[in-house]
């Protein structure tokens, strides 16, 4: 399996009208996110299924297809090393996690980030020493800071919050809004198995907080509870 087989499968199901449609989508435009981003056009199912089939890809044909100039093969890399990720022992672990923390310049949209951040980075750490998280949280690279929240998302499944609350406070400042709907949807996870977990935070932090960011923490809240945390 290479990776120009890959290339080959996804060309071959591309649509230039959902091309038009992605570009506008995830901001490619000058002075957007996303700027100069291209897109085969693909819907993600579909690079699904072209994932499953090459799930076999040797770790440095993935990462060639991680450097693609198309956002569908890095998506497609990316969801190689998740389903690779999720069976994979301690050692095949390790290098997954490496090979992606290598090439975080490349993971630089908010679809690819929450595709695999949980599972391939928030996987690994459990267990371990999660300062590269706070490292990320601090970083000028957008993705990167948004990586280091969504990684948290495989904590929270644990039941173990720490680590978000604790990086959703060093992005409160954050000037991003991507970064504020990320921060608030761990946070709305947090609240999902832990209500009070969540309150605390909310009350600690509440008048600093974006208001995206807050609205998305207290999206599942009862409308009455809601409100009052809005006019705060």
């Amino acid at each position: 399996m290479k990776k120009e087989d890959i290339e080959t499968a996804l060309r071959d199901i591309a649509d230039p009208e959902i091309t038009e449609h992605s570009q506008r989508f995830f901001k490619t435009g000058k002075g957007e996110y996303a700027e100069g981003d291209r897109f085969l056009g693909i819907r993600v199912p579909n690079i699904r299924k072209v994932a499953r089939q090459f799930k076999q890809l040797s770790l440095s044909e993935i990462e060639e297809l991680l450097h693609s100039d198309f956002h569908e093969e890095r998506l497609c890399a990316l969801i190689i090393m998740v389903n690779r990720v999720k069976k994979a022992n301690p050692e095949e672990q390790k290098k997954l996690y490496n090979l992606y923390m290598e090439n975080t310049k490349y993971i630089n949209n908010w679809d690819l980030v929450d595709t695999s951040a949980e599972h391939v980075v928030g996987r690994y750490l459990i267990g371990k020493d999660r300062s590269i998280l706070y490292s990320l949280a601090q970083s000028n690279d957008l993705w990167e800071r948004r990586i280091a929240i969504m990684s948290t998302y495989h904590f929270i499944k644990n039941n173990d919050f720490a680590d978000t609350l604790a990086i959703a406070e060093l992005l409160l400042d954050d000037e991003h809004d991507l970064i504020h709907k990320a921060s608030g949807w761990m946070l709305r996870e947090v609240g999902n198995r832990d209500r009070e977990t969540e309150e605390r935070f909310l009350d600690q932090h509440v008048q600093q907080m974006p208001r995206t960011m807050l609205r998305y923490a207290i999206e599942k809240f009862p409308e009455e509870k809601r409100q009052q945390y809005l006019k705060l």
